[in-house]
């Protein structure tokens, strides 16, 4: 079994981990058990790197030229097909999943790898773009990446990102005609050529009965209308199925639910859930600041009230608590919004007494309203929670990519407010589990204990930076996130 290749840089290095999360996914789909899964993402991997860098290597000696290539997601994605296909040949097939094998001794298969103009619409157009318009394309349409994502990771500008998505669609489009129109067909199809370019044009055309029923049994007409037709949210499954073939729908369906893992449910494509949350969570604490300001306001005239009774020892009190009882009577709590309890008690006329910290305490029911929206294995709480206030040196954050009934795959990310020349990362498991690969990074385990020690080329981290690994690990029965990170010896708290 190859390893995995060695990144030339620290930009590679986290090309690397986006992409292999996407052809772990699809290997999984393709094979029948978790480690022949493993097995095949690495072979694929390997022999996608290899590719794709030979092509770049191709367009720097031919002057900038560029070749005809696909990005890298869906490169890797085809070498996964490869693969397969060459271990079915070589009598490995028994790790493949029974519905791939058929799909790979079929004549669907070899449209996927024979002459250009035979194979899919989708496939050839997306070659024929950019690659940074094809990736932008692929990102956003198959990947399920929110537009900000997208936008960080291409380095667009954000004011002209929707446009410029629009004019790759636009533009995906038109090389998809083009090669529709290249394309060796009989006549009847070639009749249907312009109909089926003005047809898909427009959302609010009707497909004529003879279009429909010529769609229903030519399935290169159909390709080619599904990528047409950017209308209708068909788009997605149209490059996913043209492109990557067999398990298509199903690696799609795959990243839209990875996407509400990381984003939580809803649209995918949100502009800023992060923002969405913040602007929730504050609405929620004026609703309670007010309730509570207006039960402060009440329980000063009841105050007041007793006080002015004949015969009543309130006039005293006021007078022994001099000008300090003039501040509302909500007491200290009530300067600090983002702890107010659930319910507050009425105080008495000479005033709440704060806490031994000089902080109000959360009542039981306030914590237990207090919503987890982290998926099983995702930390986000703060290490060592009401113990001392000192700030950690670094902050880490512990991400459960994709999981399956014996394995998952997770990733690492540690800031550190210190500059390091070298660095090591160590956790606990709660629950037995058992790294067996990790990249951007070397390994060792001794019972729940792991250490993650750098590589060659990211050992140095500058001060407040980040540092990233991920691996490939077995559970069973539950798969609990872990706990007591340390860098470099030093307790870190979780983000």
């Amino acid at each position: 079994m190859p390893d995995l290749p060695t990144p030339k840089d620290a930009a590679e290095a986290a090309l690397f981990s986006e992409c292999w999360d996407a052809v772990l996914s699809y290997a999984d789909l393709c094979t029948s058990g978790s480690t022949a899964a493993n097995q095949l993402a690495r072979e694929a991997f390997a022999l996608g790197i290899r590719e794709a860098r030979a092509a770049e290597d191709s367009t720097a000696r031919g002057a900038g030229r560029r070749s005809s290539r696909l990005p890298r997601i869906p490169l890797l994605l085809t070498a996964v097909r490869t693969t397969a296909a060459a271990w079915e040949a070589q009598g490995q097939g028994h790790k493949l999943d029974p519905d791939l094998r058929l799909w790979l001794n079929s004549g669907k298969a070899a449209r996927y790898v024979g002459p250009p103009l035979s194979r899919p619409i989708a496939l050839r157009g997306l070659r024929d773009m950019q690659e940074p318009d094809a990736a932008l394309l692929w990102l956003a349409e198959v990947e399920a990446l929110p537009l900000h994502a997208v936008i960080r990771r291409q380095g667009l500008d954000p004011l002209a990102a929707v446009e410029e998505l629009n004019e790759v669609r636009s533009l995906f489009r038109d090389r998809c005609h083009r090669n529709h129109l290249d394309t060796p067909m009989d006549a009847e199809c070639r009749s249907y050529v312009r109909l089926l370019d003005a047809v898909t044009r427009s959302p609010a055309a009707d497909t004529p009965a003879d279009l429909s029923r010529h769609l229903a049994t030519c399935v290169e007409c159909a390709e080619a209308a599904a990528c047409l037709r950017l209308h209708g949210g068909g788009l997605p499954a149209a490059l996913a199925q043209g492109v990557i073939g067999w398990g298509g729908l199903a690696y799609l369906e795959r990243r839209r639910r990875a996407a509400e893992v990381r984003l939580g449910p809803g649209r995918p494509d949100t502009s800023d859930p992060e923002g969405a949350a913040q602007r929730a969570a504050a609405s929620k604490a004026r609703v309670r600041r007010n309730a509570l300001l207006t039960a402060a306001v009440l329980v000063s005239g009841l105050a007041l009230a007793v006080s002015m009774m004949p015969g009543g020892s309130g006039g005293d009190t006021l007078a022994k608590s001099g000008p300090t009882d003039s501040s509302p009577v909500a007491g200290p709590g009530s300067a600090l919004p983002s702890a107010v309890p659930a319910t507050s008690a009425a105080p008495s006329s000479s005033g709440p007494a704060p806490s031994a910290d000089g902080t109000p305490s959360a009542d039981g029911a306030g914590t237990a309203s207090k919503p987890d929206p982290e998926p099983q294995g995702t930390s986000s709480s703060t290490a060592g929670a009401g113990g001392s206030e000192t700030e950690a040196a670094c902050e880490v954050r512990y991400d459960l990519v994709n999981q399956w009934p014996d394995g998952f795959q997770a990733t690492v990310t540690v800031t550190t407010a210190d500059a390091l020349d070298s660095w090591r990362v160590a956790w606990s498991f709660r629950d037995g589990q058992r790294v067996d690969q990790m990249w951007d990074a070397s390994l060792a385990q001794n019972g729940s204990r792991v250490t993650a020690t750098a590589a060659d080329y990211n050992r140095t981290v500058s001060a407040n930076g980040t540092l990233t690994f991920g691996f490939l690990a077995s559970w069973q029965k539950k798969n609990s996130a872990p706990y007591a990170f340390t860098l470099n010896g030093k307790t870190c708290t979780a983000s």
